[in-house]
């Protein structure tokens, strides 16, 4: 005849079963929380990458307005210059602020003439691939495809350059 375990045996194996539930419902509550932190990452960096677009279409609207506001034609020679253009009794502003890189929180690097020294554009010091791969306005839609944001070339010239 068959008789029942005993009820510390049966305590046993509940306690067991309650361990294997717990690890089970930890392991998903780690598996959820690794997905909506790797979905507000990309959320994050899309937001940086719109603030990007925004502060380097300034500096180059910017180096763009100084180009064509003073006496001959000719790029700032620093950012500074931007913010107040001297060549004017009234010291003319072409950009509200300096803005700072999104993407590595640090100054935009410069883009100079070759021959004169002269600001012409800037771009992000950031060697990191880009989450936004296509889709950019008219004005940069060379952006598509590129490795990295310092290939995001915010340029009033579309002449030979170097990085400084």
């Amino acid at each position: 005849m068959f008789s029942p375990a005993p009820p510390a045996l049966c305590l046993q194996r509940n306690r067991g079963f309650t361990y294997i539930a717990l690890l089970a419902a930890i392991v998903i509550i780690g598996i959820t929380l690794g997905a909506t932190g790797r979905y507000w990452s990309n959320t994050i960096l899309r937001d940086k990458e719109e603030e990007l677009l925004f502060r380097g279409d300034q500096y180059r609207r910017a180096i763009e307005l100084y180009n064509q506001a003073g006496p001959g034609r000719q790029y700032p020679p620093s950012i500074d210059d931007l913010l107040i253009d001297n060549r004017t009794a009234t010291g003319k502003r072409h950009l509200r602020q300096k803005y700072k890189d999104p993407i590595t929180n640090e100054e935009f690097v410069e883009v100079r003439d070759q021959l004169s020294r002269r600001i012409t554009g800037v771009h992000s010091a950031s060697d990191k691939q880009p989450l936004k791969q296509s889709g950019f306005p008219d004005r940069y839609a060379d952006f598509e495809g590129k490795g990295s944001y310092s290939e995001w070339l915010f340029s009033a010239l579309a002449t030979t350059q170097t990085k400084t």
